[in-house]
């Protein structure tokens, strides 16, 4: 099977997930076969430069020789326990990461949406057995055009439609409101049993809607004065992405873990995901004070692989990379050029509306309706001149490259971008 695999073509293997596969993505026309640093190969051999890095999972690069070595020799020695026994990874990487963002302790968990529905596990109890509230009666609040994942609890608060049409009936106990809007949120801290407020710093799927300045700081302050869990879904924004250490850093200007304490918008409850393991392993987190952790006891939650001595090795290694590579300072200063550079490309087309973001974290939005294909043919535009990207809500491109890219390498992609734009004819 291998040997026919190799053989065949893009059209033959785009041919076989359709057949085989269930619907459930509209992937961009390519198919990838390999991936180093800021590029990807397609199976014919053509390159590009991956502008989605697997929506901010790699970071770090496309197969980063730290955490692929990591992850080589730890498998090759001891790849799951369960947590039926203690394994020899797990300890070590538990009091790293802890230490990284400034915790007492970590939940660890496997995907981004098991985080999410860790954390509002995590939210519930405490608020039944820390605040007070009646069983069963606890609310978190939310923010319209949320992205925290797929799960039947997670699409409950979901306001896409798309996403929610014919999965219920659906869980209750959610108050969704809008979205970068401190008003609405002082009003919902005011209803009868909320135990939590669960937000994006900046909102990825949504089209990188980043909210105001003051908004996140503000946020933190309204949920201390309510005695409500600020809980920060960080699967996308954090590690790097943003050009802080974590995007609720706000203009924080660490390098390496958390330094300034005093001076950002500390969750507490912190989810990350994604680019916790370069992009080379399913690993993710719940980071938390005693306090509130201690709410979870044996039995009450958990995951076979969750914490498995891969996973642990790996994600210490793609941590380490991100402090020694000083990506946080990367993404910080090639974000401001990279914005620069859309808002000059801006000013010669009215093909594009506006540009936004923070970091590496940015996106466009096409001047036209959401229902329309221009973004889509944009990016088949893109691909064809060596840069791939995907639309977002219709009429937005997300564009978020690895954090280890050069300023070089990030200013062939604007002419890539650029050329593309100035010759694309809706």
């Amino acid at each position: 099977m291998s040997s026919t695999l190799e053989k065949m073509s893009s059209a033959q293997l785009m041919g076989l997930e359709d057949k085989h596969g269930a619907h459930n993505y509209h992937p961009l026309p390519v198919v990838l076969a390999k991936g180093e640093g800021v590029y990807v190969w397609d199976v014919e051999g053509k390159r590009y430069f991956d502008f989605l890095s697997a929506y901010s999972a790699v970071n770090q690069g496309h197969c980063h020789p730290k955490i692929v070595g990591a992850m080589k020799a730890q498998a090759e020695t001891l790849t799951l326990t369960s947590r039926a026994f203690y394994n020899d990874a797990l300890g070590p990487y538990e009091k790293y990461v802890t230490e990284y963002f400034n915790f007492d302790k970590v939940l660890p968990m496997n995907t981004g949406a098991e985080a999410v529905e860790t954390a509002i596990k995590l939210c519930r109890k405490w608020a039944y057995e820390k605040k007070g509230i009646a069983e069963d009666q606890a609310k978190i609040i939310v923010c319209e055009n949320n992205f925290h994942g797929r799960t039947t609890t997670i699409v409950s608060f979901s306001n896409d439609e798309t996403a929610r049409r014919n999965f219920g009936p659906f869980t209750p106990g959610f108050i969704r409101i809008p979205y970068n809007d401190l008003n609405a949120l002082a009003e919902a801290l005011k209803t009868e049993n909320v135990a939590g407020f669960l937000v994006e710093p900046i909102q990825g799927e949504a089209g990188v809607y980043t909210p105001s300045e003051d908004y996140i700081a503000t946020a933190r302050k309204l949920c201390t004065e309510n005695g409500v869990l600020f809980i920060a879904d960080e699967v996308q924004t954090g590690i790097a992405r943003t050009g802080s250490l974590l995007a609720v850093c706000g203009n924080c200007s660490c390098e390496n873990h958390c330094e300034q304490q005093a001076t950002y918008s500390k969750p507490d409850i912190l989810i990350l995901g994604k680019a916790l393991s370069g992009g080379a392993y399913p690993v993710s987190a719940v980071l938390a004070d005693d306090e509130i952790m201690a709410v979870i006891k044996p039995g009450q939650h958990g995951s076979t692989f969750g914490g498995n001595p891969v996973a642990a090795k790996v994600a210490l290694a793609a941590l380490d990379v991100v402090k020694d590579e000083q990506l946080t300072k990367n993404a910080r200063v090639l974000g401001n050029l990279f914005r620069k550079e859309m808002n000059r490309i801006i000013e010669g087309t009215d093909l594009v509306n506006s540009v936004r973001g923070k970091g590496l974290l940015n996106a466009i939005l096409i001047n036209d309706t959401p229902e329309s294909e221009t973004a889509w043919n944009i990016c088949v535009a893109l691909k064809k001149n060596g840069l791939l990207a995907k639309p977002t809500h219709g009429n937005i491109i997300r564009f978020a490259p690895p954090l280890v890219m050069t300023e070089a390498q990030l200013l062939e992609c604007v002419a890539i971008i650029e050329k593309t734009l100035m010759e694309f004819k809706r």
